[in-house]
C-alpha cells in the first residue's frame, strides 16, 4: 500500500471474518499476519497481502468466548486469553494450539513483555500472571484491586487498569510492585490504555468518549524517575474529548465509548476507534486532530496498525456499549483494512 499525497484509497474487507462479535485485533511484529479473537470462541489468523487482499491462514478455539491476543516479537507464536479462564499458545510452524496459563476468571488482556520469553495475563479474578513459557506454573503474580479491564505494555513499562478506575504502573525490572498507583484522570469506567511506542507514557479511554495522556519520563516532564530513585509528579498531563454527537461543551450531547486508541509504530501518533463507529488520527504532542474519517456502520470495538504503520485494521461489530437492547441483528461483524497515508499520520507542527 503506497504511502504519499493522494486521494484516500477505500477500505478492503478481510475475507471470512468471525460469524460473532470481534473483541481484539492483533497484527504481527515480523509479518502482515493479522489475528483476531472473537465471542464464538474462535481465534483467526490471515495473511494480508500487498495489494490488500487476505488469506485465511488458520484457526483454533477456546472454550469460551476469546477476549485477546497478542503475537509474540518474533511473530512465531500468537498468545490468546478467553472466557475459559485459560491462555492458549499458537505455534505457526506446527499450527498447533496448546493452553500455557489459568486463571480463576475470565483473561481479559495479555502482553509479551520485552526482551524475556514471559507473557502477563491479567484476569478479572484481580490478578495479573507472569508466565515463563519454559514452564507449566507462574514465575509471580501480582493482585489488583479490582478486576483487569485493559492492559499493554512497551519496553519496560506495563500499565494496569482495573474496574475501580484504579491504574497501577509497573517496571518490568521490578513487575510484581507497582510504582505508581493512581486514580484514572477520567472521571467514569476505564475503556483502554495503551503505551506510547516511542516509550514514556499512556493513553487512557473511557465509556464517557475522553481520552487521557499521561507521561510517565522526563523526556515530557511527567512523572519521572529522579536521582533520588523518587517517581515525582511533575506538571504537563491532559485530557481531550473526542467520539460525542452534538456540541462538546454541550450538556445534551452524546458521549461513546473509547474502545481502541493504537499508536503508530513509526510516528508516534494515534488513532482512537469508539462505539460511535468514528476514527480519528490524532498527534498528542502538538494537541492536534489529523484525520476524521467517515463514520462506519457499527461499533468499533478493536483496532490496530501493522507493523510498518501503512494499514490500519479495524473491526466493526456490537461492543455491547449498550447491553443487550442495543444489538442490532443486522450489523454484519466485518475486519476492515484502512491504508494509511502519511499526510494523514505524520506529525504536524504544533501550532
Amino acid at each position: 500500500m503506497m504511502l504519499g499525497n493522494q486521494p484516500q484509497p477505500k477500505d478492503i474487507e478481510v475475507t471470512a471474518p468471525p460469524t460473532d462479535g470481534i473483541s481484539d485485533l492483533a497484527f504481527s511484529k515480523t509479518s502482515d499476519l493479522l489475528a483476531a479473537t472473537s465471542w464464538n470462541n474462535e481465534v483467526r489468523i490471515w495473511e494480508i497481502m500487498g495489494d490488500g487482499s487476505s488469506s485465511a491462514k488458520a484457526m483454533y478455539n477456546h472454550d469460551a468466548p476469546a477476549l485477546c491476543c497478542q503475537w509474540s516479537p518474533d511473530g512465531g507464536k500468537l498468545a490468546s486469553g478467553g472466557a475459559d479462564n485459560a491462555g492458549k499458545l499458537f505455534d505457526v510452524t506446527t499450527g498447533q494450539a496448546t493452553q500455557f496459563a489459568k486463571h480463576d476468571a475470565p483473561i481479559k488482556s495479555l502482553r509479551w513483555i520485552d526482551g524475556a520469553n514471559i507473557v502477563a495475563t491479567g484476569s478479572w479474578d484481580k490478578t495479573i500472571k507472569y508466565w515463563d513459557l519454559r514452564g507449566p506454573s507462574p514465575v509471580s503474580s501480582v493482585a489488583l484491586n479490582d478486576r483487569l479491564y485493559s492492559m499493554d505494555a512497551h519496553g519496560p513499562l506495563l500499565v494496569a487498569a482495573t474496574a475501580d478506575r484504579n491504574i497501577s504502573m509497573f517496571d518490568m525490572s521490578n513487575p510484581t510492585v507497582p510504582f505508581r498507583t493512581m486514580d484514572s484522570p477520567l472521571k467514569l469506567q476505564t475503556r483502554v490504555v495503551s503505551c506510547f511506542t516511542t516509550g514514556g507514557g499512556f493513553a487512557v479511554g473511557s465509556i464517557e468518549g475522553r481520552v487521557a495522556i499521561q507521561y510517565t519520563d522526563i523526556k515530557d516532564n511527567q512523572y519521572v524517575f529522579n536521582r533520588a530513585g523518587k517517581w515525582k509528579l511533575e506538571v504537563g498531563n491532559f485530557s481531550f474529548k473526542c467520539h460525542r454527537e452534538g456540541a462538546p461543551a454541550a450538556r445534551d450531547s452524546t458521549v461513546f465509548a473509547v474502545n481502541a486508541i493504537s499508536f503508530h509504530p513509526v510516528f508516534g501518533t494515534f488513532a482512537t476507534a469508539g462505539s460511535d463507529g468514528g476514527i480519528t488520527f490524532w498527534d498528542k504532542d502538538s494537541k492536534q486532530k489529523l484525520k476524521v474519517f467517515t463514520k462506519k456502520a457499527g461499533p468499533i470495538p478493536a483496532a490496530t496498525f501493522n507493523r510498518t504503520g501503512t494499514i490500519y485494521a479495524y473491526a466493526v461489530s456490537y461492543d455491547w456499549s449498550k447491553g443487550h437492547s442495543g444489538a442490532s441483528p443486522d450489523l454484519k461483524n466485518s475486519i476492515m483494512l484502512c491504508p494509511v497515508l502519511e499526510g494523514d499520520i505524520k506529525p504536524r507542527k504544533k501550532v
